[in-house]
């Protein structure tokens, strides 16, 4: 449960931060159910006098038909939409739209890795590309990149807190960690929920006494309060000992000139308790082997951390709101091991 007073707060500092302005064209690819697609497309555009564009249903080159024709502006959405928009645009035929009327993107909802928001800017056109780290309980918002960040802020963190707002990462004592030092990212604000509804028990779970809001989330702050996400709590597995993060593994992975999007997660192993499958798309026209991804990975990061597995897909199980469903990835790799 959130307040109208909370709302039109945040999210008139959302618009502002990001700059949306009268006279925008704003499409809006998020569900209205969802608070991307309701307080950020919807109320957004009233507070700042923007054109709500909505598209009902997302489909990669219909949303760039609709960009020539209304000559969209804005394009806020969750980092699979302008991977998809990438892919379209790559294959013959979907090259043709006239994007040019695209200024400003803002994303978030997942990792964002820096060949996305490099190929968002030379590929798409966008004059800017913002990131920001909010949840449902956090009225949807909780840090913002700003105009004027330099390029590493923007395409490696999801910026600092919002005004009127605080974030710390603590360990799983409570204690705050120190800059640098990964932990459970916590909210305290104007814009925490006021609870969940009819639910006392899971909303003393969710804030604590002193008011902090412990998100689920994994993150790092560095010295000027820029939060880097890492990861969900319950996506993390651990390997011989050892925590992996797969949203980490992912971005590594989506540097790999053949790789559109990944999605790894953890699956059961005799011998190191978990370790990781990771799920690829591909890009158009592009090829590759397991054996070339996972060399690929063990130069670019930890033993522990290479995925032992390896599945080319077509698509990836997603939420409305563009999220991939792990639960479903995890269940389908349970069920194949099972048949082993």
């Amino acid at each position: 449960m959130t307040t109208q007073a909370q709302t039109l707060r945040v999210f008139d500092t959302w618009a502002s931060v990001v700059g949306v302005t009268e006279g925008d064209r704003y499409l809006v690819v998020s569900p209205f159910f969802h608070t991307f697609g309701y307080k950020a497309g919807i109320i957004a555009s009233l507070i700042k006098g923007a054109t709500l564009i909505p598209q009902a249903v997302f489909d990669a080159e219909a949303t760039m038909a609709l960009i020539q024709q209304e000559k969209v502006t804005v394009l806020p959405g969750a980092p699979t939409i302008y991977t998809s928009l990438l892919d379209a645009a790559a294959r013959e035929g979907a090259a043709g739209y006239d994007l040019s009327s695209l200024r400003l993107a803002v994303t978030g909802a997942a990792a964002v890795p820096l060949s996305l928001v490099t190929r968002m800017a030379e590929e798409l056109g966008f004059d800017a590309v913002l990131t920001a780290y909010g949840l449902t309980e956090s009225c949807g918002t909780a840090t913002m990149c700003r105009h004027g960040d330099s390029a590493e802020t923007i395409s490696s963190t999801s910026g600092r807190a919002i005004p009127g707002v605080e974030v710390i990462t603590a360990d799983a004592d409570g204690k705050p960690t120190a800059v640098g030092e990964s932990g459970e990212v916590w909210v305290r604000g104007y814009n925490v929920m006021t609870g969940y509804f009819e639910d006392p028990d899971e909303t003393a779970k969710a804030i604590d006494a002193d008011g902090w809001l412990h998100t689920g989330d994994v993150g790092v702050l560095d010295e000027h309060g820029n939060l880097r996400i890492t990861d969900r709590i319950k996506d993390m597995f651990i390997v011989g000992g050892f925590n992996a993060y797969p949203a980490e593994i992912e971005s590594v992975l989506a540097g790999h000139p053949a790789v559109s999007e990944a999605a790894v997660v953890g699956v059961p192993d005799a011998r190191m308790g978990e370790v990781g499958k990771a799920y690829l798309l591909l890009r158009p026209g592009a090829e590759a082997t397991a054996d070339e991804i996972i060399t690929f990975c063990r130069r670019e990061m930890a033993n522990y951390k290479v995925p032992r597995t390896v599945e080319f897909v077509t698509e990836l199980p997603r939420n409305p709101g563009g999220k991939v469903l792990k639960f479903e990835l995890r269940a389908r790799a349970a069920e194949e091991a099972t048949r082993r």
